[in-house]
C-alpha cells in the first residue's frame, strides 16, 4: 500500500502523466488548426483572385516583427526551462517574465494591425479571406493569452519555492505548450502573409 502512495508523488510519475496529458491536449489543438488550415486552402484554392487581392492588404513588415518576436519568446522558454533544471529559479523567473513580454508585444502589434484593418472597415463587413484571417490569427491571440497565464503560474509557483531541479514539470509542460503556440504562428504567417 505504501509502495502505491509513493508511486503518486514520484516527479518522475508525475511528469511522466502530465507530458501525455499535455500531448493529448495539443493534439486536439492540432486538429483544430489543422482543420482552419484546410479550409483555407481549400477556399484559397476556389477563389484564388480573392485571396491574391486580399492577402496583399496584410502587412508583411508587421507578421515578420512578430514571427521574431515568437521566435526569440521560444528561446527565452528554452533557457528558463533549461535553468530550473539546475536549479537556477530566480533565472527560471527571469527568462519567463521575458517571454510574457515578448508575447505581449506580440499582442501590442496584432492589435495595431486589427485596428487598421477595422478602421479600413475590413471588420465587420468582411470577405472570406479577412473573415479566416480574424478567425485564425484571433484563434491563436487567445492562445497567447493562455500561454501568458501559465507562464506567469509558473512564476508565481516558483516564487513560491514550488519548484527546483528535482521537481520542474509545470515549468516544462507550460514550455511546451509556449512552443506549440509559436509553431502555430510559424505556420500562419507564411500561410497568409506571404503566399499570394
Amino acid at each position: 500500500m505504501s509502495g502505491t502512495s509513493t508511486e503518486h508523488h514520484d516527479p518522475a510519475v508525475a511528469f511522466e502523466s502530465a507530458k501525455l496529458g499535455l500531448w493529448t491536449f495539443l493534439a486536439t489543438e492540432v486538429l483544430l488548426f489543422g482543420a482552419l488550415f484546410t479550409a483555407y486552402t481549400v477556399f484559397r484554392m476556389k477563389y484564388p483572385e480573392l485571396f491574391r487581392v486580399e492577402h496583399a492588404k496584410l502587412d508583411r513588415v508587421l507578421g515578420a516583427v512578430n514571427t521574431v518576436v515568437l521566435i526569440t519568446s521560444s528561446f527565452t522558454v528554452v533557457l528558463g526551462v533549461d535553468a530550473i533544471k539546475r536549479g537556477k529559479t530566480r533565472l527560471l523567473e527571469v527568462c519567463y517574465g521575458a517571454t510574457i513580454l515578448l508575447a505581449a508585444v506580440f499582442l501590442c502589434v496584432k492589435y495595431v494591425e486589427y485596428a487598421a484593418k477595422f478602421h479600413h472597415g475590413l471588420y465587420p463587413r468582411t470577405n472570406l479571406f479577412f473573415s479566416l484571417y480574424f478567425v485564425m490569427t484571433g484563434l491563436h491571440g487567445i492562445h497567447v493569452l493562455l500561454g501568458m497565464g501559465l507562464l506567469s503560474y509558473v512564476i508565481v509557483l516558483s516564487r513560491r519555492g514550488r519548484l527546483s531541479a528535482s521537481y520542474y514539470t509545470p515549468a516544462e509542460m507550460s514550455g511546451l505548450y509556449w512552443h506549440f503556440v509559436d509553431l502555430v504562428w510559424i505556420y500562419l504567417f507564411p500561410l497568409l502573409y506571404l503566399l499570394g
